[in-house]
């Protein structure tokens, strides 16, 4: 049948206490923290919240936002395609009846709970009429409440996207 036996390394009384792989790994801290002490003008740092990273590229996924059409209506028409996408299962719709004569849904409920959100952009990708977006540029979302992170359709219309020149 062919059956091939392999030699299992690590077998020895040293390799098996890992005392080797333990001091090298301290030996490579040590270094850095000596470098770091010695050289505090190379360390890395900036003043968080205050000062915001600068390195976040344009493709960046932050905090959703929907969008408006030009008449100033909800380009949302409540197809549950992003619900439906999402992973976490994080976005909740309720939908109702356009009330403006024009033969489409829209939402009456929209909330997306960020503390559920892996920001994976599914919803964003599944949108058939470009209606979410993550392109507010809001990377860090404090809050000292549950009920602040669930963001509503109101708070959702209300967050514009990022411009290009910050």
């Amino acid at each position: 049948m062919g059956i091939k036996i392999v030699k299992r390394e690590g077998n020895s009384f040293k390799e098996k206490l890992y005392i080797p792989a333990i001091f090298g790994g301290m030996k490579t801290t040590l270094r850095h923290f000596l470098t770091n002490l010695s050289d505090t003008s190379k360390v890395k740092t900036f003043s968080y919240p205050e000062e915001q990273p600068r390195d976040i590229t344009s493709r960046y996924r932050g905090v959703h936002r929907l969008t408006k059409r030009e008449d100033e209506s909800i380009r949302c028409v409540a197809c549950f395609m992003c619900a439906t996408a999402c992973p976490a299962e994080c976005i909740f719709i309720e939908a109702k009846e356009r009330d403006d004569g024009v033969d489409e849904k829209m939402p009456e409920v929209f909330t997306i709970d960020l503390l559920e959100c892996v920001f994976c952009g599914g919803c964003v990708e599944a949108c058939p009429c470009d209606a979410i977006r993550m392109d507010t540029g809001i990377f860090s979302f404090v809050a000292k409440a549950r009920e602040d992170f669930m963001l509503t359709k109101e708070k959702l219309l209300s967050h514009e996207p990022k411009k290009e020149s910050e």
